[in-house]
């Protein structure tokens, strides 16, 4: 059991104001036990927290570059000091096999961490522009709220953006993954970030999030999360135009063109589905295929999936884990459940728990064929471990499938020609497209377009959400 009873403000470990506001369970969700306890900000530790935020600014946003890109730099070498401690942290709170973690969820940490490093050390402050002088400037106090899904990287890539472009955070992680947040706290307090840059309010949406978002004194709120969420937070900065950046979800479509290679796409496919248990925003749960190779891809595919067999994450031979929660499970298999009811054609798994022994948010590993572009699974995100297999007869048709969502955040080309790739690759409405399976690219901008969000992440496009812009006129400028 891991308790945690403070709160990270003003450079101080501070006991929660005591409104009776209570404390949040950490829930293992592979056992259903509760590992870990943590406080829940009020709206007056929200205050605080902004307050110090808001404090420290003047002096941090006048710190050079070069020092803030060393404290960055710093913070990852904690991280990596720190990276098999945060691994088994991830683990217990969302069910993420050990191997992924390790692998993935801290390698993807770090290499955010060395990008945000080197496009700090790249950054031009000043240009002139037409005789003008044009100035970038850290835009101020930034509220950032993260996922449970990418915990830490998603607090590595929003923190460590922020602490280049010389603005001060106030981060509230998710609540059902609030312990990696705390050993990175520890992290940046240990790397000598001055009192105040960096502010810790763990809590839930309700309580502590809205009271951050509204904060007068926030400039800056950068979220990942559901679109609902976004919503709610675009709802509350409204009133102060506050600058917002959200990365939300995604349904995305990976289209698989008449000469590629079957026999390593889909396997390929269906694994980007699967990892981290489908809980991957960008991850491609649409599978087009043409009509004359369904039944071939069906084949493929199905045996595919017997490779992704729930088990204890915990074992480092896991590659499905269970769902982050028992919430998250029963929208995955009511989804399921819709998939069936609305025709689609189960060629593996089902709505069954899968558990592999005891209790546990265990989901089956499921491919449906048959899918129609009007259906459930379809249309919506699930965020589990389901792929949906949909059949088109020519390359405008399944162009016209990909783009019919109300997402853009992700797709994807597979193709024997690079070229032909790139051609649909471009026609597509999303932020991203992964041409023949190639991976995130953590140096280039990440985000969506439509209900996936506004802005970006990732290398010196997510400093750059943190920056303001201003234009000085009637300088020398030579």
């Amino acid at each position: 059991m891991i308790t945690r009873d403070r709160l990270l403000i003003g450079g101080e470990w501070t006991a929660p104001r005591g409104d009776g506001s209570g404390t949040l369970d950490v829930v293992d969700p592979a056992t259903d036990r509760v590992v870990g306890r943590v406080p829940v900000a009020s709206a007056a530790d929200v205050d605080a927290a902004v307050r110090a935020a808001a404090a420290a600014f003047p002096s941090w946003s006048q710190v050079p570059m070069g020092e803030r890109v060393a404290l960055v730099e710093r913070i990852r070498a904690g991280v990596e000091e720190r990276r098999e401690e945060l691994a088994a942290l991830l683990t217990l709170q969302m069910g993420t096999p050990i191997t992924f973690a390790r692998q993935a969820q801290l390698g993807v940490a770090l290499a955010d961490l060395d990008e945000i490093v080197k496009a700090g050390r790249d950054h031009t402050a000043e240009e002139v522009v037409g005789g003008a002088l044009v100035v970038r400037e850290p835009a101020g106090v930034v509220a950032a709220i993260t996922p449970w899904n990418f915990p830490l990287h998603q607090i590595a890539l929003k923190v460590g953006a922020a602490l280049v472009a010389g603005c001060t955070v106030v981060l509230k992680p998710s609540e059902l993954t609030p312990l990696d947040a705390y050993v990175f706290a520890e992290i940046v307090q240990a790397a000598g970030a001055p009192a105040g840059v960096f502010n810790l309010v763990p809590g839930d949406g309700p309580v502590t999030g809205e009271a951050l978002v509204a904060h007068p004194l926030v400039d800056v709120v950068t979220l990942t999360g559901s679109v609902r969420a976004g919503a709610r937070v675009a709802e509350l900065a409204a009133p102060t135009i506050k600058k917002v950046t959200l990365e939300l979800g995604g349904k995305s479509a990976g289209i698989v063109l008449d000469d590629a290679d079957l026999a390593s796409v889909v396997p390929q496919a269906v694994g980007g589905c699967f990892a981290n248990a489908g809980q991957i925003c960008a991850a491609l749960t649409r599978l087009l295929v043409p009509a004359h190779l369904l039944e071939e891809v069906e084949r493929l595919a199905a045996e595919a999936a017997t490779g992704w067999v729930p088990g204890p994450p915990s074992d480092p031979a896991t590659r499905l884990g269970p769902q982050a929660s028992r919430r998250q499970q029963r929208i995955v298999q009511d989804h399921i459940r819709a998939g069936i009811a609305e025709g689609a054609r189960l060629i593996a798994g089902g709505a069954e728990s899968a558990e592999p022994a005891g209790p546990g948010a265990y989901v089956s590993p499921t491919i449906f064929s048959d899918v129609r572009p009007e259906m459930t699974i379809a249309r919506e995100e699930i965020f589990g471990p389901v792929l949906s297999i949909m059949s088109y007869g020519t390359e405008d048709e399944a162009v016209a499938i990909a783009n019919d969502s109300d997402y853009g955040l992700s797709g994807g080309v597979w193709s024997a020609d690079p070229a032909r790739a790139l051609a649909v690759a471009r026609r597509l409405r999303t932020g991203m497209v992964s041409v023949n399976g190639a991976g995130l690219n953590v140096a280039a901008p990440f985000g969506g377009y439509k209900r996936s969000g506004v802005g970006r992440e990732c290398g010196r496009y997510g400093i750059e959400e943190f920056l303001e812009i201003k234009t000085v006129v009637g300088v020398p400028t030579a």
